[in-house]
């Protein structure tokens, strides 16, 4: 009977096939030459203007490609993370998808205003 699982163990395999599922339909989508944003709870927390100086700093390098990948609420699976170029987190907080979603595209929008000098993110 060693080779059985308890059920933590179980559920803990359970979610990390999840995980590789869930990576292996995101992972189709992303192209070599993008540069990957995961959004992880354990990720670097920037401030709006430190978010449009990455922005900027990765235009400048020729990295016009960008993915940003939100995980599902079990988080990510590790190819999904090995692909990750930069770990970002916006809270240590979990959020849902859709929200998530809403909050990416208004702090991109907001990078980029701050990038040309708009008055919006004041």
């Amino acid at each position: 009977m060693a080779d059985e699982k308890t059920p933590d163990q179980a559920s803990e395999t359970l979610e990390e096939n999840i995980r590789a599922k869930e990576g292996e339909r995101i992972l189709k989508y992303i192209k070599d030459d993008m540069y990957v944003i995961t959004l992880e709870i354990g990720g670097k927390m920037l401030s709006s203007e430190e978010f449009a100086e990455k922005i900027e700093s990765l235009g400048v390098q020729g990295k016009s490609s960008i993915a940003f990948v939100i995980g599902g609420s079990i988080g990510l699976g590790k190819e999904v993370l090995r692909r990750s170029d930069y770990a970002l987190s916006f809270s240590k907080m979990t959020f849902p998808h859709q929200l998530m979603r809403v909050i990416l595209l208004e702090q991109v929008y907001r990078g980029y205003r701050i990038i040309n000098g708009a008055p919006y993110h004041k």
